[in-house]
């Protein structure tokens, strides 16, 4: 053997040597490229079960299952209770968008008043097909004269004097409401 084939040699054993005699294994770093990480035991590991630990007992397991029972329980009911607010919103928003529909129709149907006020009886079972449709879907007229006045229902433009209380003595313009909302006061004359 040439003296470049036994250095060759020697330096393929010295890194086994190097460990003191334990044997480098395939795919790790040796011992010196660790950079100062400590090799652990097998039995040094801190995440193994100490055996003189007992199991947990069955009032412990019995608690845990209720905390968790209670758990269960407690989310349910909020998703329940989310369930039925999210309805109560989108049946709100269907009513609030049913009633901005209404709203809209308001001047159409003033416009019908004022034209059987005028004498165009023609425009009659229009007025009052619309007027029954809408009232199908939740739409009452406001124009009660000699009922009380109700400041929520109405808007007094003019008063006239007269004994006791406030009632209305003329309507002007109708009001409405949609299923117990005013949608529009009714504006009116009041007596006293």
């Amino acid at each position: 053997m040439s003296a470049e084939a036994a250095e060759a040699q020697a330096d393929r054993e010295s890194p086994a040597e190097e460990l003191d005699g334990e044997q480098p294994v395939e795919g790790e770093p040796p011992a010196e490229e660790l950079d100062g990480e400590q090799l652990e035991e097998p039995g040094d590991s801190q995440d193994s079960v100490d055996p003189s630990a007992s199991a947990p007992s069955m009032e412990e397991l019995s608690a845990q299952r209720d905390g968790y029972l209670n758990d269960l329980q407690r989310v349910t009911a909020e998703f329940a209770n989310y369930r039925r607010k999210a309805a109560e919103r989108q049946q709100e928003t269907v009513a609030m968008a049913a009633a901005g529909i209404a709203e809209k129709v308001l001047p159409v149907l003033d416009a019908c008043d004022a034209a059987v006020a005028q004498g165009a009886a023609d425009v009659v079972p229009i007025r009052d097909a619309l007027f029954a449709a809408l009232e199908r879907e939740g739409l009452a007229k406001l124009d009660d004269p000699g009922a009380p006045f109700d400041p929520a229902c109405h808007e007094a433009v003019a008063h006239e004097p007269g004994e006791g209380d406030a009632v209305i003595a003329e309507v002007l313009r109708a009001g409405y409401e949609w299923k117990g909302r005013v949608l529009r006061p009714a504006m009116v004359k009041v007596r006293g």
